[in-house]
């Protein structure tokens, strides 16, 4: 989600990922698996934005055939408000929440993609070190200073924010 930034996409993704998983790595054992779909994942996401990119340049060319007429559509219309179990009880406490939590994800958007995959992996995925650095491809070194780089910058982003956790 984070990376895709758009929710149908991710779940296109993660689907196209169990497939490919199922499809071709049905034989390799269980242990394997997490880290196996974790680089089959990255691999998708890197090829939607490919694609995303040829297509983008082919809509670009194409609008400027169009009609000359304003869209009308609004980009805040796809939104989605977050849907959570443990929400706070009063509707100040939920603002707040929902407050910290959007400026929580856009400072995660901002981390460099290494960064970002890294700590999402890490934290959010509760993967240990030497599964974050197999599904990334790099050295658990490497996923330690991308963790702790990304950290420190959401830190300072969220201190600068006047958010402190």
């Amino acid at each position: 989600m984070f990376s895709l930034r758009d929710e149908d996409a991710a779940l296109d993704a993660v689907q196209d990922a169990m497939l490919k998983l199922a499809e071709k790595y049905a034989h390799k054992p269980p242990a394997e698996l997490p880290m196996l779909f974790q680089r089959i994942l990255q691999n998708v996401i890197r090829d939607f934005f490919r694609r995303q990119k040829v297509r983008s340049l082919w809509t670009t060319l194409f609008s400027s055939f169009g009609s000359g007429e304003d869209d009308d559509s609004d980009p805040l219309e796809t939104l989605e408000a977050q849907t959570d179990s443990k929400r706070p009880d009063t509707p100040h406490e939920q603002m707040e929440q929902a407050q910290i939590l959007g400026a929580i994800e856009k400072e995660i958007s901002r981390l460099p993609p290494r960064q970002r995959e890294a700590f999402l992996m890490r934290y959010w995925e509760d993967m240990d070190i030497a599964e974050t650095a197999a599904a990334m491809g790099c050295s658990e070194g490497s996923v330690k200073t991308h963790c702790s780089r990304a950290t420190h910058t959401l830190a300072a982003a969220l201190k600068a924010r006047g958010i402190e956790l």
